[in-house]
């Protein structure tokens, strides 16, 4: 039976999420007009003229003015009468560039009040594992205290020298992977978990780094074989690594040992002039050994798994003092093999050959040396498949077990097919999902005609269902734009839109094209000029350039040049609004996990720095049956 769990941090009821839901659905349904139109059409349709009353130049000075600070519990109430200050009842033009900007704010993540602080949850989790490791009870041998608190302040410094990430990955992969094998770890130490099935897997940093680090059981999953044949050569590269990283850590640790020689022959000739079954003397020296150390009692869980099925060490009655151990001190002793432990009997143990540091330090090497042979034959089994919201994950993994699902900015449906898996399997006990490429999720209720899905990217809860909410792909691909990054210093492409803007106006006006299968791509880098890029675009298009001598495209450029700062204000307004579309699709998300009767907590965290990677945030969740 698995032993209750400590708490986790508060978690937004779902009676409070549905109503944040509520109120944003009434900003945005306002709003979205601004993001549901593609500036590819920006000047072809008018859409300045059609959205907005100000002029760009009073837009982009107002935007680019800092806002006051708000927080979910002090924000402003906006209601319908608020809005109607920020758009015109009639036209529908955003008329107030200031509120509109402030109610954008207020319906963030950092301040609408919905997510769980990471420290919060990294802490509730952290303490739960500390308690969770110290099996010693009062009667617990000194030796034992001493062993423990040696191996883990010496894998600790192991630790320290593990794998650095940005030696093998970008910074923002780096960032990412570190930042959630944490968290990952944290939570499966918390479930009691050993299994993980990373879904999208991609290239496998984020397993390979759990496995390696953490010694989990991974099982990526990805329905590219590229991308798995690369996860494979990738992680056998890694694994070199690792043990490079390892022999380093143990290098330093020896060094270390070696030199305090004449420390640790002062704590021997202090124990042998101690009479041995002077309690309150050894105990005194116990605390003095264990102050700078872990003050636990416990042999990681890697060891513990790896030394299982060794032969269980006959104990020998000890003075009538230490004749009491406790089970958790026998559980301790019965991981080890007859040869790596002496008995705990006077009349076996001569204290003048032998001292207790050194006894402990024979533990401790064994030890070491099996948790050692454990990580190095950690496991981690890329796999390719394609993964629906009806897949069944023991058709992929023989070996299903309990286990907690996490995907690493999941593109589309992936992440929110994701979530339901985890509330359907009775196996998945947790879920860690980041997920990505909004623009790519199915929705519900856009081009019903067109589509005969049964199971959709959007909407997931009840209540967007019931109201029929469509958000248009347009909104949802300026939900992956970045306001963070935008916000110290890293303009928008402004140039290169515009130039696609104008070589909109130019194919319908000559060509009378409005709408194509073909796409332009990144001509824009490969171009050295206006005149360059239309060329290129048009051939790509498959387009007679002959009919537009370079006069006639310059003609356009200069037409439109100084209705520039029209499209790089109307960005920026989309900008300001991503947000808010990114809030829609992740409350969605955590509605319908709350919806659920099988789950016991569920949140949003923001894991990752949003400069680094604006895709920062994860949606958790633990089933109840995992707190048991």
């Amino acid at each position: 039976m698995r032993r209750t769990r400590g708490s986790l941090p508060a978690q937004l009821p779902a009676a409070e999420a549905e109503e944040r839901l509520r109120h944003l659905t009434r900003f945005l349904v306002r709003a979205l007009p601004l993001c549901r139109a593609h500036t590819t059409e920006f000047y072809t349709r008018g859409l300045w003229e059609q959205l907005v009353a100000a002029r760009p130049e009073v837009v982009l000075q107002a935007l680019r003015r800092p806002l006051p600070e708000a927080s979910g519990t002090a924000a402003v109430r906006w209601d319908d009468d608020s809005f109607s200050d920020v758009f015109c009842e009639d036209s529908k033009k955003l008329i107030n560039i200031h509120l509109f900007a402030l109610a954008a704010k207020h319906y963030s993540l950092p301040n609408l009040g919905v997510c769980t602080p990471l420290e919060e949850v990294l802490e509730a989790l952290r303490g739960e594992s500390q308690r969770a490791s110290v099996p010693c009870g009062p009667h617990c041998p000194t030796g034992l205290l001493v062993l423990s608190a040696r191996i883990q302040k010496n894998l600790a410094q192991e630790e320290q020298a593990s794998i650095k990430t940005d030696e093998f990955m970008n910074n923002k992969k780096s960032h990412e992977v570190q930042a959630m094998s944490e968290l990952v770890d944290k939570i499966a130490k918390y479930c009691g978990l050993k299994q993980v099935i990373d879904i999208g897997s991609g290239k496998g940093y984020l397993s390979s780094f759990l496995s390696m680090q953490y010694n989990l059981k991974v099982y990526g999953i990805d329905s590219s074989k590229t991308n798995t044949n690369g996860a494979h050569e990738r992680n056998r590269k890694l694994k070199k690594h690792w043990k490079t990283y390892q022999s380093r850590a143990r290098a330093n640790s020896e060094t270390q040992r070696l030199e305090k020689p004449m420390k640790n022959e002062v704590k021997c000739k202090a124990i042998n002039e101690k009479p041995l079954n002077n309690n309150s003397s050894l105990q005194s020296q116990e605390q003095g050994s264990t102050q700078d150390s872990v003050p636990s009692c416990v042999f990681t869980e890697v060891a513990i798994s790896e030394t299982s099925k060794q032969t269980e060490i006959s104990l020998a009655q000890a003075q009538s003092d230490e004749s009491k151990l406790s089970e958790e001190a026998l559980a301790i002793l019965n991981v080890l093999p007859a040869d790596a432990v002496e008995v705990f009997s006077s009349s076996h143990c001569n204290y003048g050959e032998i001292c207790e540091e050194e006894k402990a330090q024979r533990k401790m090497a064994f030890i070491k040396a099996k948790v050692s042979k454990s990580r190095e034959s950690n496991l981690y089994f890329p796999l390719t498949s394609y993964i629906s919201a009806e897949t069944e994950l023991s058709d992929i993994i023989t070996d299903l077990e309990d286990c907690i699902m996490v995907g690493l900015h999941t593109c589309g449906d992936l992440a929110a097919n994701t979530l339901r898996i985890f509330t359907a399997k009775p196996e998945i006990k947790a879920v860690c999902s980041v997920g990505c490429c909004y623009h790519l999720l199915s929705e519900q209720y856009e081009n019903q005609e067109d589509c005969t899905e049964e199971v959709w990217g959007f909407p997931m809860c009840q209540y967007l269902k019931d109201k029929g909410w469509c958000c248009g792909r347009n909104a949802r691909m300026s939900a992956c734009l970045a306001l963070e990054r935008v916000a110290v210093g890293q303009m928008l492409p402004t140039e290169s839109l515009f130039y696609r803007a104008v070589l909109q106006v130019i194919i319908e006006e000559t060509y009378g094209v409005t709408k194509s299968d073909r796409h332009v791509g990144k001509i824009f880098s490969k171009s050295s000029s206006f005149l360059d890029y239309v060329r290129k675009s048009l051939k790509k298009l498959e387009l007679d350039d002959s009919k537009l001598p370079d006069s006639c495209i310059m003609d356009y450029y200069e037409k439109y040049e100084h209705r520039m700062n029209e499209l790089e204000a109307f960005n920026m307004l989309k900008v300001v609004l991503a947000p808010c579309v990114e809030v829609l699709i992740l409350l969605d998300r955590l509605c319908y996990l709350k919806e659920q009767n099988n789950i016991a907590w569920s949140g949003l965290v923001k894991l990752f720095d949003p400069v680094k990677s604006p895709r920062c945030y994860a949606v958790i969740a633990l089933k109840k049956q995992s707190c048991l």
